[in-house]
């Protein structure tokens, strides 16, 4: 995954603007100063992804054919959508955040015998419409900055992933389950602007459900060396409220 590519964007965003919040160490203007009073406010996000699997193998299969495991290729992706935020008390709120997710993950397959050279790659297209239902728990604000942590469960309705299809990899297409549940981690900064709170986070997803349907051969080279299959996914969402 480009988890370092992430890291690196977030973290050089987060310390550009603590630099900007203390223009003079005597002079300091609250921004926003009421801001978090409110019981109930609305915003929206932008942002970028990347997502892979992680495998649980057949075992069995393995010992026989001594194959290796696969490799996920991680291509970067997009983000967008709204905020609904309910204020519990100072440091809790309760949040939705409905939206979707644009991703691609490439399985590698290894080349042996049982493979066509020209038929080791498959494209997994995602459209996620995502739906998560978080807690942020935040610090104290300091000035116009506070630090919050987020957890919670989302679900996925993957419009993309081929669940209904009469084809499986024999035609090129592998089959995922349409629906997911995860459980959601993350770490983020609300920066009270003039006009805006803008609050840059980090948030790791987490499957909790195997998304793989086999084959319907059950000797498919594709899927029966994999048992379980699990979405991994990291976001850098841009919000603004």
């Amino acid at each position: 995954m480009n988890l370092s590519y992430f890291t690196l964007l977030y973290f050089f965003t987060l310390i550009n603007l603590v630099k900007a919040q203390y223009p003079t160490v005597r002079e300091r203007i609250i921004n926003l100063p009421n801001f978090d009073e409110k019981t109930l406010h609305y915003g929206y996000f932008v942002g970028v992804n990347s997502y892979d699997y992680k495998f649980e193998y057949n075992r069995d299969y393995y010992v026989v054919d001594k194959y290796t495991d696969l490799a996920v290729e991680s291509n970067t992706g997009f983000n967008v959508g709204l905020i609904g935020d309910l204020r519990i008390n100072k440091f809790f709120n309760l949040r939705i955040e409905p939206g979707l997710i644009y991703t691609q993950r490439n399985l590698m397959y290894p080349d042996l015998p049982i493979f066509e050279s020209n038929n080791l790659k498959r494209e997994i297209k995602s459209t996620y419409i995502h739906i998560p239902l978080l807690i942020k728990m935040s610090a104290k604000r300091i000035n116009n900055f506070k630090p919050y942590l987020t957890f919670g469960f989302s679900m996925d309705y993957n419009l993309s992933s081929n669940s209904n299809s009469t084809d499986d990899n024999l035609s090129n297409v592998f089959r995922t389950v349409s629906k997911n549940i995860n459980y959601e981690l993350g770490l983020g900064f609300d920066f009270y602007l003039y006009y805006f709170k803008f609050s840059p986070s980090i948030r790791g997803i987490f499957s909790t459900q195997n998304e793989l349907i086999p084959d319907f051969n059950e000797n498919s080279p594709w899927t029966s060396n994999i048992k379980k299959m699990f979405t991994r996914g990291f976001v850098l969402n841009f919000t603004f409220e």
